[in-house]
């Protein structure tokens, strides 16, 4: 409810509201003469101020910046917009928040939505013209909102960090940790100007591939404050983060498509609505907990599906094993095998459509070959079936080939276009879900697919960028792509609804759609195409950053070429995940598919705990070459710890902080026939020091158990 301040003047009382749950709230205040703008946050049984800028910031072509600039905030519309009423509901645990304002002919809508338990919320901008002309969206702010305190005697920024991503093919979730105050902000005087710079800390997706580079998820911490946030845009297109410094301090936006960044405009005729892409902050002390609260958030907005909790083990044909090369003669040793070391689901990769061994341009039909599979893909399909696992196949459903016969059955509305001519990107169309024909084939394929085979598996790749959008049926391109976008996810909404225990990998040339979008909807993710298994843990550590640890399917590969310590390597890649297998497992002797089996085993008995972990990184977010690589789930029975060594000297020391004054016990988890690495424990500091044996590539997964101790007893060790 809106509670009335006495002010400290003769002033009038300023509107004031707090607004949330338990675990976070926010506070907004607003006048006659000012927008509704959040100024304090609780969090932790603390509240905290923070810089007021408005909270719904919107750019139109009739209404720009105050001061002129390239940035999300200091719109106009944003300084403009007046309170006019807002409500609250509770239901199910659920607490919303729509505040209701207006700027001219404009009213904008803002939605905020929070959980019970979870320390994060989610907002969503609606806007209408409510006038008689038309208005021109050029952006919309999902969240506009400072973060600093604004009674700072000091520098605002001076202890602030972001931990901001980057990803690419073969190289996802490369994390960094930066001051704030530095090379992105140096010290401008601006307050001699009297009006804020115009400049920002920007990172943007400009296509279908929202994860192809920067990433759409960060974090900003001040340990002087003890306030951490963390946010994610949930959008599988174009979107759009920026960090900027105001002269009263520090703030983030978030959005969607722009028109700077992505072409990206909306006309909106008299009566006409436009909702923003949803956005999620999370908020703790520290960025550990500002990324386990939004650890909470994407468990708490999954859709429901039994693969949420039971994560089967996955064996697929494609990683450095048949690499879309399948046939009868090659599967059927595979799938004996593959039940053997006990998967649970086989999934056939790419190549089972293809009759000429150059099936790139030719995809889009989804029938499956007759020379390839003499006796027809169901003897294939039934052998899985025989063998007590799940059949799957590989598909990319949203191309179509340039030689594929569908690519002129289908009219040619149904793919993106520009001025007229059909896109093509490495030599398949795009088809544009808005239209029925696209959408009506996708359904055929799948409904024919699941019917014919009993499949119960997709594994669903993006293998191509289309770049900014379709001009047909659009206000600009970028409109064009986003009416696509959101088709993407209703198609993939009707998909489940319609076949509710499919389960769905997401799959985009690794990781380059990684986005929440997707993966709200979508069992698991995999994480990388990476093929060097010494290059994999960085990958792996990182991608609960990113995405829940349950849908990081990180490939475990181990081959019969390798030694026992690089085979374990391998399957300790896969453990603290979604346990994703492949390999040459019938080519192996019967002590490599006996590891095999055992990881198998462990993975399937720690599947339950890594559904309600939380991650933390004792060495930190890995470099690309850090010799040592780790990653820790935290959970009530202990903690879960993955630890490579990739070369360097053969100690290493992890930090945990949250243990600190605990005697701990460590046990070996995987592998256990290869022997222990030595451990010695810490408990006045949180220290494990660990050192390796003589193997230069290796790895283990541990487990530390925890009893209270006084830390008056030093250091205890672990296992030798």
């Amino acid at each position: 409810m809106t509670t009335m301040h006495p002010a400290p003047t003769d002033a009038a009382p300023t509107p004031h509201l707090e607004w949330g749950t338990d675990v976070v709230a926010l506070t907004f205040q607003w006048d006659d003469d000012a927008p509704v703008a959040c100024n304090a946050v609780r969090v932790a049984g603390r509240t905290l101020p923070i810089h007021r800028i408005p909270f719904v910031e919107i750019l139109t072509a009739d209404a720009g910046h105050r001061p002129a600039s390239g940035r999300l905030v200091h719109t106009e519309h944003g300084l403009r917009m007046r309170y006019v009423d807002h409500t609250e509901t509770v239901h199910d645990g659920v607490h919303t928040l729509v505040i209701r304002q207006r700027s001219g002919d404009l009213e904008a809508r803002l939605t905020l939505v929070a959980r019970d338990g979870v320390a994060a919320v989610s907002s969503t901008v609606a806007l209408t013209n409510v006038g008689t002309g038309h208005v021109v969206l050029r952006s919309v702010a999902s969240w506009a909102a400072g973060f600093t305190d604004p009674g700072a005697t000091d520098d605002a920024l001076s202890d602030w960090e972001r931990v901001t991503g980057e990803n690419d093919w073969l190289g996802e979730g490369r994390w960094t940790r930066t001051p704030l105050r530095g090379p992105d902000f140096v010290p401008l005087a601006e307050h001699l100007t009297g009006h804020n710079p115009r400049g920002a800390l920007t990172a943007v997706s400009t296509g279908t591939w929202s994860t192809a580079h920067a990433l759409p998820v960060g974090a900003l911490e001040s340990r002087t404050t003890g306030l951490a946030l963390a946010w994610q845009i949930e959008h599988n297109g174009a979107w759009r983060w920026e960090i900027g410094e105001d002269t009263a301090g520090g703030y983030l936006a978030l959005s969607g498509p722009t028109d700077a960044d992505s072409a990206w405009t909306r006309v909106l005729g008299p009566a006409e609505s436009f909702a923003s892409v949803p956005v999620t902050v999370a908020f703790a002390p520290d960025a550990t907990g500002a990324v386990s609260a939004l650890t909470d958030h994407r468990r708490a907005t999954r859709r429901p599906h039994p693969d949420n909790t039971a994560m089967p083990v996955v064996f697929n044909d494609y990683m450095n094993t048949l690499d879309g090369d399948p046939t009868t003669e090659k599967l059927l040793p595979l799938i004996r095998a593959a039940a053997e070391v006990g998967a649970e689901v086989f999934c056939i990769d790419a190549g089972w459509y293809d009759d000429s061994g150059h099936w790139w341009d030719s995809v889009g039909e989804w029938l499956p070959s007759t020379t390839r599979f003499p006796g027809g893909l169901h003897e294939v399909i039934d052998a899985i079936r025989a063998e007590g696992m799940v059949a799957g196949l590989w598909l990319e459903p949203e191309v179509v080939g340039i030689r594929s016969p569908l690519a002129d059955r289908l009219p040619a509305e149904a793919f993106l276009q520009r001025h007229g001519e059909r896109v093509v990107e490495h030599d398949r169309f795009h088809l544009d879900l808005r239209h029925p024909a696209a959408r009506a084939h996708l359904d055929d394929v799948i409904d024919r697919l699941v019917a014919d085979f009993g499949l119960g598996f997709f594994k669903m790749d993006y293998n191509i960028n289309p770049g900014p959008g379709t001009d047909l049926d659009a206000d600009s391109v970028g409109d064009g792509l986003l009416g696509h976008n959101r088709a993407v996810l209703e198609w993939l909404d009707g998909v489940l609804d319609r076949h509710p225990s499919l389960v769905i990998e997401n799959c985009s040339s690794g990781a380059m759609r990684m986005d929440y979008a997707m993966l709200s909807r979508l069992a698991m993710q995999s994480t990388s195409d990476q093929q060097d298994f010494r290059k994999y843990p960085p990958i792996a550590a990182a991608a609960p950053m990113a995405i829940l640890p349950e849908q990081a399917a990180s490939w475990a590969y181990p081959q019969p070429e390798m030694d026992a310590e690089e085979s374990a390597f391998c399957l300790v890649t896969g453990m603290l995940g979604r346990f994703y297998v492949s390999g040459h497992l019938n080519r192996m002797t019967p002590a490599q598919r006996a590891r095999v089996a055992d990881a198998i085993s462990v993975a399937k008995r720690l599947r339950g705990e890594i559904a309600s972990a939380h991650p933390h990184w004792p060495l930190g977010l890995p470099a690309w070459e850090d010799p040592w690589v780790s990653l820790d789930l935290r959970g009530p029975d202990g903690d879960l710890v993955s630890l490579w060594r990739r070369g360097g000297d053969d100690m290493a020391s992890l930090s945990f902080p949250h243990l600190v004054g605990h005697d701990i016990e460590v046990t070996p988890v995987f592998p256990l026939d290869l022997p222990s690495w030595r451990t010695e424990w810490d408990a006045t500091t949180g220290t494990l020091h660990v050192r390796a044996g003589d193997a230069r590539s290796s790895a283990r997964t541990l487990r530390l158990s925890t009893r209270p101790t006084s830390v008056d007893e030093g250091a205890r060790t672990g296992s030798d």
